[in-house]
């Protein structure tokens, strides 16, 4: 609750009150105290830590940052979607506060238990059906009778958001998420108790001119298992794992293919602009070092060996005699 700032004649005015006996400060002390109360519903016991639903929000930014890439290329329009918000609350109060008419599909997620629940905005599935079938992408709220073809339209659409799901959620366990169900009415999908914690991810969807919410519901009973994995303690660990063998042999296999500029360097002088615009044929540029010394030779621009020139049969070499240490390449440039 923000504090209240009192002005100078407030101020005034209780010192006044106080002085002349008029309000007691133990009073005031413990009306303070009684303010420090707060009411604590026990059917909206808080399951998850901080710590966990910032993980979860981790996860699901990384699900709409490929949800937005994917479905630009599939609807052929531009589309953006953002995390909007995460929260926990009782089954009860998400079922409540979502339309009584809306998209919603469930999804299985083995070998995790329990179902998934996407809530999509009328307005979201119709834009993204009509982009589907050729038209401009235009929205409309006729929910409450849904064709067989319109179902099936949109059920093949929220199928393919499965491998998106997939992906997102392979940061911290492998699920194979499954389209079970398409309902309208959130009265039919009391799959779990009323009082039961579940973790709602809300993301913010625009399609061209129409734009609209996707309210993820996480039951508690999906995301027991991975629990110790979304704490900060776990993404730290994921964070500075080794590196795979196998895939670290691959990638120096791949960069010794690479091919990157090499030059030897001769010497190196500065001349007068004006030297410069008379040279001719025939004229000798004396270079800044001896024959007895070392040429540098550089790696796409950086000075990495030193060498001596050569032969190699019939074509001009150069031998490397050593190698420039870290932090003294400044010296041979």
């Amino acid at each position: 609750m923000p504090e209240e700032i009192l002005s100078q004649s407030e101020i005034d005015a209780l010192l006044s009150a106080l002085s002349t006996g008029e309000m007691n400060a133990e009073e005031i002390k413990k009306e303070e105290d009684t303010q420090k109360i707060k009411v604590y519903d026990f059917k909206r016991a808080l399951r998850f830590s901080k710590d966990q639903i910032r993980s979860l929000t981790r996860i699901h930014e990384n699900f709409a940052r490929i949800l937005t890439t994917f479905f630009s290329a599939q609807l052929r329009t531009y589309v953006q979607i953002t995390v909007a918000s995460a929260d926990q609350i009782p089954y009860e109060e998400f079922i409540r506060s979502i339309p009584k008419l809306t998209i919603l599909t469930v999804y299985e997620v083995p070998p995790l238990e329990g179902n998934i629940i996407m809530e999509i905005n009328p307005n979201i599935a119709y834009s993204m059906m009509d982009r589907v079938l050729g038209g401009y992408g235009d929205s409309m709220n006729k929910i409450d009778k849904l064709t067989e073809i319109e179902k099936k339209i949109m059920t093949r659409i929220f199928e393919q958001m499965i491998d998106q799901l997939r992906e997102a959620w392979s940061e911290i366990t492998d699920i194979n998420p499954c389209l079970t169900e398409l309902e309208v009415n959130p009265q039919f999908l009391q799959m779990i108790s009323p009082n039961e914690t579940v973790v709602v991810i809300s993301l913010n969807m625009t399609i061209g001119e129409t734009s609209g919410m996707i309210n993820l519901c996480l039951p508690q009973v999906v995301l027991d298992p991975i629990i110790p994995k979304l704490s900060g303690h776990y993404w730290m660990q994921q964070t500075n794992k080794q590196a795979d063998p196998e895939n670290v042999k691959l990638l120096e296999e791949g960069i010794k293919d690479a091919k990157v500029p090499l030059a030897v360097e001769l010497g190196s002088t500065s001349i007068k602009i004006e030297e410069f615009l008379h040279l001719e044929l025939g004229d000798v540029i004396r270079l800044n070092q001896t024959i007895a010394e070392p040429m540098v030779v550089k790696i796409d621009k950086i000075p990495k060996f030193l060498g001596q020139p050569g032969k190699s049969g019939t074509k001009m070499a150069v031998q490397i005699m050593d190698m420039i240490v870290e932090g003294d390449e400044e010296k041979y440039e």
